[in-house]
């Protein structure tokens, strides 16, 4: 196969390594609107460089994969499912909502695959905590706990744009709610705080929050979030049921620290970043798109699913602001 990636950031780059590693990939060909970052990846991982973006497209791709920044998600992958190259696409598919919608709307009656990247979705953990649910070993739920705490905030040119904490960070946790659970969010009731650089109140956003889903069945799921985790990258979920429980992240390198007596401390280190927690989730990730690329499978993760997810963020975001609770169907369009 030969792949197509748009956007050579951090990201883009790691997507690009992984996706030449696979033996079912004969060539990766990477593009960038700067076109000097994209030429110095190339060189670097040892693949090819186009041009620009139109180049890219014209390259004889059997798929695409978008790293690029929120802004240009929507033309990428509408020009992707217009050239009938399968694509896949970091989320979000938009920065807003009507955004989304315009996407879904125009490649609804394609016969393109899209998917989004939810890489969680791809964890071992969250995998197995999702198949115990459906397994119905846990019993009935009462109480999913989701957890995603940075070590450090992003930059404040960053902030400005993320489109803040619940929609940027949170929507993770949102969609890993669905996932495992196999319910719907109705209703959400969301607190933010700030503490931190002044930067995250100029942008309107916070450094740390709350939120309390209740999905459809009546189980409760609570959602924390914060950009100063000085002990390290968090990210965890507890799914508490009747009958069990199963828990996500409770690993050698999870930053928490017991102050019961005798309890040894965790041999650690915490993980620095996402990147280092979730890499093999975004190797197992990009090995699906191989799969949805090539037909072998539909795609595991649409627009639709992000749309849900981004929903949930934005009935967040005005609860916070709002100091209200909010039906998920309040933002619905």
């Amino acid at each position: 196969m030969r792949l197509g990636l748009a956007g050579t950031g951090r990201i883009g780059t790691s997507h690009a390594e992984t996706l030449k590693s696979f033996d079912e990939v004969s060539s990766v060909v990477v593009a960038d609107v700067d076109a000097a970052r994209a030429q110095a990846a190339a060189a670097k991982l040892g693949v090819e460089a186009a041009a620009d973006i139109p180049s890219l497209f014209a390259s004889s791709l059997d798929g695409l994969v978008i790293a690029a920044a929120t802004d240009a998600h929507p033309e990428l992958i509408l020009q992707a499912v217009d050239a009938g190259i399968p694509v896949f696409c970091e989320k979000p598919v938009a920065a807003d909502i009507p955004g989304t919608l315009a996407v879904i709307d125009k490649i609804s009656g394609a016969d393109v695959p899209v998917q989004i990247g939810f890489q969680r979705r791809f964890d071992a953990g969250y995998a197995a905590a999702r198949a115990a649910v459906a397994s119905g070993e846990l019993g009935w739920l009462h109480t999913l706990r989701a957890t995603t705490f940075d070590p450090a905030p992003p930059p404040a040119e960053y902030v400005a744009h993320s489109g803040g904490l619940f929609r940027d960070c949170g929507v993770h946790d949102f969609d890993v709610v669905r996932f495992v659970s196999g319910r719907e969010v109705v209703e959400v009731y969301a607190v933010g705080a700030n503490k931190g650089e002044r930067f995250f109140v100029d942008a309107g956003d916070v450094d740390t929050a709350a939120a309390t889903l209740t999905l459809d069945d009546g189980t409760l799921a609570v959602v924390s979030l914060t950009r100063y985790n000085g002990a390290g990258y968090d990210v965890r979920l507890e799914v508490l049921g009747s009958a069990g429980n199963a828990v996500v992240g409770l690993d050698d390198r999870v930053p928490l620290t017991s102050v019961e007596p005798g309890v040894q401390p965790l041999p650690g280190p915490a993980y620095p970043g996402f990147m280092e927690r979730f890499r093999p989730a975004y190797v197992s990730e990009l090995k699906a798109f191989l799969d949805v690329a090539a037909g072998r499978a539909p795609s595991p993760c649409g627009a639709a699913d992000a749309l849900e997810a981004f929903y949930i963020a934005e009935a967040c975001e005005v609860s916070r602001r709002e100091r209200r609770p909010v039906r998920v169907d309040e933002v619905r369009v």
